[in-house]
């Protein structure tokens, strides 16, 4: 057996475990400045599981790329999408930064095999970030999850309906409801995207929403505003974000 091999592993995977309960500043996934300042670890830590409650479920999808694909960081990785059904539209996900050439699409009908996949995708070291589209996820399974994320060293996404989730038990690190806000452009043409994003939970952290904008063209999640630490619903929104969604999806929205 190579001795400094075998070490220099475990030494990897304790420094992981000791990310999981507050990774250090600068080690997160970045989002924007004035949301990175509220998170422990300067941005959605690694090795750790998040949950995103889809009050919008294309802002939701739309979000979710963003993290998958700053996730990869210069270090690269595989970035998988698991879901019951094949929702994720590979061409609106790369309007958020995620190119198709770096994602995996996985179809698992079966909830057991949906978190199978999830949680050998978690600890796999070659993987950057994972997201399971799921429902009716119990606290044993989500914890299960975070022990994979923190054992390998990826980013965990469970997008989940907002209705279900909200209010109960969590394992996740943080906990996100991202709902839609009115496009900057026209009638005719939505312009960038506007999301809502609500911090509902964070361990290490304290609830805050903020209106922000992703900007397409500069690939770059932009502020709109002073912060609003309430958690007020928006009011008077326009659904926007549905370019993440198959064409079915977005007929059904319509």
């Amino acid at each position: 057996m190579d001795r400094p091999a075998l070490l220099a592993a475990l030494r990897a995977r304790i420094a992981r475990l000791d990310r999981s309960g507050g990774a250090p500043a600068g080690d997160g996934v970045p989002l924007c400045a004035a949301i990175d300042r509220a998170l422990p670890g300067g941005g959605l830590a690694r090795a750790a599981v998040h949950e995103v409650l889809a009050a919008d479920p294309g802002a939701a999808a739309g979000f979710c790329a963003l993290v998958l694909a700053r996730s990869r960081g210069p270090e690269g990785g595989a970035v998988l999408w698991i879901a019951p059904e094949p929702d994720a539209w590979p061409p609106g996900l790369f309007r958020f930064g995620l190119s198709p050439a770096d994602l995996v699409l996985v179809q698992a009908p079966r909830r057991q095999d949906a978190l199978w996949a999830m949680e050998e995708c978690l600890r796999c070291p070659g993987v950057a970030g994972a997201l399971l589209a799921v429902d009716g996820l119990d606290l044993t399974a989500a914890r299960r999850l975070q022990l994979a994320a923190e054992a390998g060293g990826a980013l965990g996404l469970l997008l989940r309906p907002e209705a279900e989730a909200e209010g109960g038990a969590t394992a996740a690190l943080t906990r996100w409801r991202v709902g839609a806000l009115a496009g900057t452009g026209s009638a005719h043409d939505l312009g960038d995207p506007r999301w809502r994003l609500d911090l509902l939970r964070c361990r290490g952290g304290r609830p805050q929403g903020w209106d922000v904008t992703w900007r397409s063209a500069a690939e770059r999640l932009d502020h709109d505003a002073a912060e609003r630490p309430d958690l007020d619903e928006a009011a008077g929104t326009e659904a926007i974000g549905t370019e993440a969604m198959p064409q079915r999806a977005r007929r059904r929205a319509r």
